[in-house]
């Protein structure tokens, strides 16, 4: 019991320094790894980079602490964070206060329903998620996950449109005016170190050197170069106007947003104190509505301001600590200007006319907090509960379906004893802890469980030396971050899900059965074709999965038998086998219960219509394992359709469960105790004898039947 609750004192059985050593560096290699990694899916899960690193201190910990898996690392992951923004944009701008808070909820929400699974043992309930269903969305998660960082790879700023194909139309018609070529060298330079060290030795920490290196060479060259001015520095006219509107809009936008929302609050006290609808809940419901096409229409004008000012391209002059910018394509005769391209950052607030940011080179990671993360508890109320509920619930299935498939790999390799229900447990801990600590939604890493791995860890302990090595890293290292160019971040994430795109398993699929082939492909482009909603891809699967399996629980296999020459009882059709024309032995594979009792009934009819010399059924009960009072009500019917006509029935091969169900509702004696048999050897030898023995049927009949061969020659 004691290990049930605190598994990691397991690790401490024949510990000694030696291990401890082994473990440390495997931690130490796995942080090197982790701090880059964590800081590129924060910002894929729209955050400042910083939160990566908060994602990284507590989970690694709780989860290798309380989970059952040795060598599982646990933090920011790629899916989970592309499905923890794709989820929240709706709800708050990405990158905002509130935004960030929604983001620390969910990863609470995750983590409550995760333990409250491992805790009840319905790890079960994550076979739901079919491998055909996890491998299409994994496929085209990936490549949304890749494309979303071209924009960062470009060095162009787009906002972002409905579906996530409009959004890179928008980022392609952006590099085609403007790339920043020294973003794009960086990003380009960081693939192929990444690529190069990674052939010339695995276990070279790639990610580490290339982020390194670029960083040393951005702090040395100045790649960020910006610089805040007031309106009067830009020779530009007009400029001061479209700044204007476009802050007023951003305004607009936001007074409608606090309407709505003021609105909203009435509607839940309506609905609240009244159970029927009212009218004053139908005209608040209206005014919603109403607020809510204004502010699309607002968003539209401001989208088409917030664009036009991003495409204006300045040079600048350069004196006496004080900047003048012009219009590239304005600039007045015998004005010298630095010949840099300068742009005007802008956002999704209001920009102030005194200190307006201009761009002269590329983006870095800049600022991060030093320190560790505030402690404090989510405050988790029950609107905002349901409100993430069902996002919730995605992420988790989806979680720890690649943090099980993780550690079940691992497992196979170092001989483990793995327990999944366990394993929720420490996940959903990791991440209920975890956001205490400021950290958003966190799952399984396989890059970084393959490292850790690689490295020879051998307990959890290796994951306790990684969550110090970031505490270490907020405490002292934060500033060696400030130069990381955002392109490198991008650069890193590309290469992480690389290893997400698996084109063989549409195919194996395929090949398995043709329908799990076409439900992978049809989830992998619903879930293109609607990303950001990434849940539409997982909801299509799952459905398609259950219409399947539906339709063949539905219709399950009923087969005639007949002998092989190897004297056993197989389908008819199937080996195009020649059947008794008197007996007919049906095999009924699988439950028979209330979808498929009538299915029974027409198979047994088509087969008394094909042979018209039929005497006696044989059900075959082997493969019916389960049976309801749907089930039984057919099946009593069956017996008495049958004998009404003038042909026996009997069943063989009967097991108990089912034989219980019939013991208990009298079944088994409608049926008779002298037509239940143990298997079908028996049950066609009695048969046989039967026809023949005080019927007019003549013997002869069947020297010619397949069936005679299990009948005992002393008969």
């Amino acid at each position: 019991m004691i290990l049930k609750i605190l598994p990691f004192l397991d690790w401490f059985k024949g510990y000694s320094g030696g291990k401890f050593k082994t473990d440390f560096l495997a931690g130490l290699t796995v942080a090197l790894v982790l701090i880059p990694q964590s800081m590129a899916y924060a910002q894929l899960a729209g955050l400042p980079a910083y939160y990566g690193l908060y994602a990284a201190f507590l989970p690694p910990m709780v989860a290798a602490l309380f989970g059952s898996s040795r060598q599982l690392a646990t933090g920011p992951v790629a899916v989970v964070s592309l499905m923890s923004a794709a989820s929240l944009e709706p709800l708050a701008t990405a990158g905002s206060a509130e935004f960030i808070a929604y983001s620390v909820i969910l990863a609470l929400t995750v983590g409550i329903f995760q333990f409250s699974l491992g805790v009840l043992r319905l790890g079960l309930v994550v076979n739901f998620l079919s491998h055909p269903v996890v491998n299409g969305f994994t496929n085209a998660a990936a490549i949304i996950i890749a494309s979303s960082q071209f924009s960062k790879f470009f060095g162009v700023y787009v906002d972002k449109a409905e579906h996530h194909y409009e959004t890179m139309m928008r980022v392609a018609q952006a590099a085609m005016d403007y790339t920043h070529l020294p973003t794009l060298l960086y990003g380009i330079a960081a693939v192929v170190i990444m690529v190069v060290l990674r052939k010339i030795n695995p276990k070279i920490p790639n990610v580490l050197i290339a982020v390194t290196i670029t960083t040393i060479i951005s702090y040395f060259t100045h790649f960020n170069n910006d610089t805040k001015v007031d309106i009067s520095a830009i020779a530009y006219p007009g400029i001061a106007e479209k700044i204007s509107a476009f802050n007023h809009s951003i305004s607009t936008i936001e007074r409608l947003g606090n309407k709505r929302s003021a609105v909203g609050i009435e509607i839940d006290d309506e609905l609240k104190n009244n159970d029927k609808p009212t009218a004053r809940l139908i005209d608040l419901q209206g005014q919603v509505a109403t607020l809510t096409l204004e502010m699309g229409e607002v968003k539209h004008e401001t989208h088409l301001m917030r664009r036009e000012l991003r495409s204006l391209k300045f040079e600048a002059v350069h004196t006496d600590d004080q900047y003048s910018f012009y219009n590239q394509t304005d600039i007045p005769q015998g004005i010298t200007t630095d010949n840099n391209i300068w742009r005007l950052k802008v956002g999704n607030t209001p920009l102030d006319l005194t200190s307006l940011l201009f761009m002269g080179g590329g983006a870095v990671v800049g600022r991060i907090p030093e320190g560790l993360p505030t402690f404090a508890v989510p405050d988790l109320n029950m609107k905002t509960f349901v409100k993430l509920f069902p996002t919730a619930i995605i992420i988790s299935l989806l979680g720890f379906m690649e943090a099980i498939a993780i550690a079940k790999a691992m497992a196979a390799k170092t001989g483990q004893k793995l327990d999944p229900n366990q394993e929720l447990i420490g996940q959903g801990l990791a991440n209920m802890i975890g956001s205490i600590g400021s950290s958003y939604a966190v799952s399984g890493s396989f890059s970084r469980s393959a490292v850790n791995l690689q490295a020879g860890a051998l307990s959890g302990i290796s994951s306790v030396v990684t969550s110090v090595m970031v505490v270490i890293t907020l405490l002292f290292f934060t500033p060696l971050l400030y130069h990381l160019p955002q392109a490198v971040l991008a650069a890193v994430i590309m290469m992480a899900v690389i290893g997400l795109v698996n084109i063989k398993g549409f195919v194996h699929a395929w090949k398995a059965q043709w329908y799990d082939g076409a439900i992978s492909v049809l989830c992998f482009f619903v879930t293109l074709y609607f990303a950001p909603h990434l849940d539409k891809g997982i909801m299509v699967g799952v459905a398609l999965s259950m219409v399947v399996f539906l339709y063949k629980s539905m219709r399950p296999v009923v087969a005639t038998l007949s002998l092989t020459e190897d004297n056993v009882l197989k389908s008819a059709e199937d080996y195009r086998l020649k059947g008794c024309r008197h007996i007919s032995v049906v095999r009924f594979d699988g439950a028979l219960f209330f979808a498929n009792a009538s299915y029974l009934d027409e198979q047994v009819l088509k087969f008394r219509t094909e042979q018209p010399d039929l005497r006696y059924i044989l059900l075959d009960a082997r493969g019916i394992n389960d049976m309801d009072a749907s089930g039984e009500e057919a099946l009593e019917m069956l017996c008495k359709r049958i004998r009404s006509a003038d042909i026996g029935f009997a069943m063989c091969g009967v097991k108990m469960q089912v034989l219980d169900v019939m013991e208990r509702t009298g079944l088994i004696e409608e049926v008779g105790r002298q037509h239940m048999f143990p298997d079908s050897k028996a049950a066609v030898a009695a048969l046989v004898k039967r026809i023949h023995n005080g019927t007019d049927l003549p013997k002869a009949g069947c020297n010619n039947c397949p069936l005679t061969k299990y009948i005992p020659k002393t008969i």
